[in-house]
């Protein structure tokens, strides 16, 4: 059985490995194989998005410690990151382990509310929730609501923070000493290198999820040859 406590993440590297609709890399063998790449290097989880990559990797690594969500867009919301009941429910039926939502304070589409989500997905399904937020105050809401996991991974992605630059270095030591004991904390957002991962872990994350840095062929891709032909 995966373990989802602070021990167990402490130190770790989640790997998310998604690829944008439209590129090669978004076939589900595709993120499969990069996501048993990375677990064989050392990564002690990945982050996938869409029930049928969550699908695909649980086939091909059946003990991985997988964080799944489901990115859908609404006219009226700018919740995107699992936003409703019914993609909760899908990603946990997917194989997910946790399931990360955005946990901001913006509306959610179809009226749903955050609290009301968390306490379906605890009593209904017992699907442990990470908790994607943008602020300190978000973050600890989050923890008391029942979310398993707080994560910084909406740092400079909402209307409040869009004057910030990830990663969410003034979140962590706050969040870190306010939450509760046994809620990990996960740096999320704009980690480029190593050195950076291990800068979150010495602020106070348990774990850090690190993304295009890693596995962005086509963005790195695309960023190098911009700056090449500048």
């Amino acid at each position: 059985m995966v373990r989802l406590d602070r021990a167990s993440l402490r130190g770790g590297l989640i790997v998310s490995v998604q690829a944008p609709e439209g590129s090669p890399m978004h076939e589900p063998e595709v993120i499969a194989a990069m996501a048993e790449a990375s677990l064989n290097n050392g990564a002690i989880g990945v982050r996938l998005e869409s029930p049928e990559h969550i699908g695909a990797v649980r086939r091909r690594c059946p003990e991985a410690l997988i964080v799944g969500l489901w990115k859908r867009t609404f006219a009226e919301s700018q919740v995107y990151i699992t936003p409703r009941w019914h993609e909760i429910q899908a990603v946990w039926a997917a194989g997910a382990d946790v399931v990360a939502l955005d946990a901001t304070a913006r509306s959610r589409p179809d009226g749903e509310s955050l609290e009301v989500l968390v306490r379906r997905a605890n009593e209904e399904l017992g699907a442990p929730l990470m908790a994607d937020v943008d602020s300190i105050a978000n973050g600890l809401e989050a923890a008391r609501l029942g979310c398993a996991w707080v994560g910084t991974t909406l740092f400079g992605y909402t209307h409040e923070t869009a004057s910030e630059t990830p990663p969410g270095w003034s979140l962590l030591e706050p969040l870190r000493a306010q939450l509760p004991d046994q809620v990990p904390l996960i740096c999320e957002g704009g980690i480029a290198s190593a050195g950076m991962a291990t800068q979150a872990l010495a602020l106070g994350a348990d774990g850090v999820v690190v993304g295009t840095a890693i596995t962005g062929v086509d963005l790195q891709v695309a960023a190098y040859c911009r700056q090449m032909a500048a």
